[in-house]
């Protein structure tokens, strides 16, 4: 039925404003009954971070900032889902239109800014939802006019541990002013000792929970030194690769859009975000797994990530130009690349292009 709704309704969600479709959207999940997907095939079981995924297919954070719909997410079939960027406050974001559809690119930019409902409304609906099971993270973020935006992410590690099944630190959006200084090495590693040490004071009441580290794709190599070192000092579970970048690559076609300020996703992004994946992946050295985002749009492209280094990967963009059956047909492709290389888990796939493609020239 929901194959169904989304072709039937993807011609009129493409005709409106990008921000009140996407709030249709919500409120389809929220109302809309649904069946749950079938059964994944145990050869793409993962496990990472600690943690046990039905398929390494994930939704990623922006979709559902506020929580409200994670649920229904995960009986659509992701493996799991990340709801955020959620700050301690509520806040506005940029003022609108911030959201546009480059349709010649297949690509998106935004600006939000980190609009949200809050923690206190997120907290809410995730402790009514707590026994439902599944693996929810929750992505957070520091308030734009803190005073002190290392606290905000201790107030946040120490507000959802009873709810989150991870944490994803965002300090990679584009879209509020000084976030990404906090990627720079003195202030990360600042950071991530406070984040380290609130999550094992709450370790008590709240068991282990995974904290993952959000990258831009904009690094230097020399800045991704600093930053995969520092990531291994303070021994975090995993990180992401990447955020949204503000380049824009000479192959747009979307030239008067293409100027908007904010961050570019979707496939545009792709080849940038999927080389810093393999260079994350050798600068790691097997020290955590890595999340590949950016520009999955595809079978094919799902399996790249994993050669580059991905052990569990996240959509959004792609889901708006090839809707919901998307989903279905990476994990289809997933399957039926084990199945071609006799392989029976994903993670004998792990990286083994990396180094070769660290080698390539830089992507335009």
């Amino acid at each position: 039925m929901i194959g169904l709704f989304d072709r039937l309704s993807r011609p009129l969600m493409r005709s409106l404003d990008p921000e009140d479709a996407h709030a249709l959207a919500i409120k389809a999940l929220r109302f809309m009954p649904l069946a749950r997907a079938a059964p994944d095939p145990p050869e793409l079981k993962v496990r990472a971070f600690g943690l046990n995924f039905p398929n390494p297919v994930g939704l990623a954070a922006g979709f559902d900032k506020n929580a409200q719909v994670p649920d229904a997410l995960l009986r659509l079939g992701f493996g799991f889902v990340e709801v955020g960027t959620v700050t301690p406050r509520a806040q506005a974001g940029n003022p609108r239109p911030r959201l546009f559809r480059l349709e010649g690119d297949e690509g998106v930019i935004n600006r939000f800014g980190f609009n949200n409902e809050g923690a206190p409304a997120a907290l809410a609906r995730l402790a009514a939802r707590a026994r439902e099971g599944g693996v929810i993270g929750v992505n957070i973020g520091a308030n734009r006019d803190s005073a002190d935006r290392a606290e905000d992410y201790v107030r946040l590690i120490e507000t959802f541990s009873p709810v989150a099944t991870y944490f994803t630190i965002n300090v990679s959006s584009p879209n509020t002013p000084g976030l990404r200084d906090l990627q720079r090495a003195g202030a990360l590693d600042d950071l991530l000792a406070r984040i380290v040490d609130a999550r094992e004071r709450v370790r008590a009441r709240s068991g282990p929970t995974p904290v993952l580290l959000k990258i831009a794709p904009d690094l230097t190599l020399s800045e991704l030194d600093d930053v995969v070192g520092i990531a291994r000092k303070h021994r975090v579970d995993g990180m992401i690769v990447g955020n949204t970048t503000i380049t824009r690559p000479a192959s747009l076609r979307e030239r008067d859009k293409a100027k908007e300020q904010g961050g570019l996703s979707g496939r545009p992004l792709f080849k940038l975000a999927t080389r810093m994946l393999a260079e994350t992946f050798v600068r790691a050295e097997g020290a955590f797994p890595l999340i590949g985002v950016g520009g999955i749009d595809s079978g094919p492209t799902a399996i790249a990530k994993i050669k580059a280094g991905a052990t569990l990967l996240q959509l959004y963009t792609g889901l708006v130009f090839r809707g919901i059956g998307l989903l279905s047909e990476i994990k289809s492709d997933l399957a039926a690349a084990l199945k071609r290389g006799h392989r029976n888990s994903l993670a004998s796939m792990v990286g083994v292009d990396a180094a070769e493609m660290t080698a390539e020239s830089w992507p335009a």
